[in-house]
């Protein structure tokens, strides 16, 4: 049997364990610590259920993810200290709050940062290629390369967790996402990150099928975090392995995770708010009110992560034309940061109206 059977066979395995994994914990979670991973709390900003979902998904998850590991040694004698290290942290720090553990925002993300840092210092965890020459140089600077790594990490999960509210938004995107990464590394003949990339869209489908357009169980703050880390580390990892292909394409794929964390902060500060607490005039949010009225709230829910998607795809399509270009590659994200705040002012506009 050839090495590319053998991957395939092992990828068919791990996709039905993935989606009796889900399964069961979408069956049983609610019974784990007297419901605790139950989300009943239909009033705070970020809410648009109207009944209790069980936040289970960053547990099953990371359970899927350690069969993954484990067959990904078998197949090539190799232990992925990087994710298996980012995964546990990051489900970890979330997982705490899937719980009811009260912790403090502002605790929660310094418990973040550190164990981040600690995790992309020591490993390490670097980026090799990026088209700002005195970013370049500054980034054989061990401290000063560890720490523009971590703002990295940080936009996009918070940005993962902060667009975590509608049925199918945030794995859809990150679909999208991993299934570019994918292809560029199809083409590159990177076949075995390629093989981590598919497991984690195997994930990512099986979470789906029980989360579109009908939600039987939610990510949780475990889930946002753990998946949204490993998108920004899928795409260090591209990068570095890609140097043809220009970082700016990176930062265009992963625009719409990181533009909102970054934009919604200055907006909060603007309007006089904390910027580390939800409110309700995020994008999305103002999709769905505006959308909401014409098809009611539970069609509405899933229709919008639709809608944002299929809009995201057709803006970042363009880019993969020209990945190999610094220029048009910059001047694609600077124009699609033009884009973002066009249709936020509008929407803005429409709302408070």
């Amino acid at each position: 049997m050839g090495t590319e059977s053998i991957e395939a066979s092992f990828l068919s395995i791990f996709a039905l364990i993935s989606f009796f994994t889900f399964l069961i914990i979408s069956k049983f979670s609610n019974k784990i610590n007297n419901g605790a991973l139950l989300d009943i709390d239909l009033e705070k900003p970020q809410a648009f259920h109207e009944t209790p979902v069980s936040r289970g998904g960053g547990l099953a998850i990371i359970i899927s993810l350690s069969v993954f590991f484990g067959i990904y040694y078998l197949l090539y004698s190799k232990i992925l200290y990087d994710y298996i290290a980012i995964s546990f942290a990051m489900f970890f720090v979330g997982f705490l709050d899937d719980l009811k553990i009260k912790v403090k925002p502002s605790r929660r993300l310094a418990i973040m940062i550190i164990s981040l840092f600690i995790i992309i210092y020591f490993l390490p965890i670097k980026i090799f290629n990026i088209d700002i020459p005195f970013l370049t140089l500054a980034l054989n600077i061990d401290i000063f390369s560890a720490i523009f790594v971590l703002l990295c990490f940080l936009f996009i999960i918070n940005g993962a967790n902060l667009i975590d509210g509608f049925n199918g938004l945030l794995a859809i995107n990150l679909l999208i996402i991993n299934i570019i990464l994918t292809y560029i590394n199809i083409n590159s003949s990177n076949i075995e990150f390629s093989i981590l990339l598919i497991s984690q869209i195997i994930i990512l489908l099986s979470f789906l099928l029980f989360n579109f357009p009908n939600a039987k169980i939610f990510l949780g703050d475990s889930g946002a975090y753990l998946m949204g880390s490993l998108a920004g580390l899928n795409s260090i990892i591209t990068n570095n392995l890609n140097p043809n292909v220009s970082s700016f394409f990176f930062c265009t794929l992963l625009f719409y995770l990181f533009f909102e964390v970054f934009f919604s902060f200055f907006r909060k500060i603007f309007q006089k708010k904390s910027p580390i607490y939800p409110d309700k005039q995020h994008l999305h949010m103002l999709i769905f009110y505006r959308i909401s009225p014409s098809f009611g709230k539970n069609k509405a829910n899933y229709l919008n992560s639709i809608l944002i998607n299929l809009v995201y795809l057709i803006l970042i399509i363009p880019g993969l034309y020209f990945q190999d270009n610094p220029i048009l590659s910059r001047s694609w994200f600077f124009i699609l940061i033009l884009i973002y705040m066009t249709i936020y002012l509008r929407l803005y506009r429409f709302t408070k109206n």
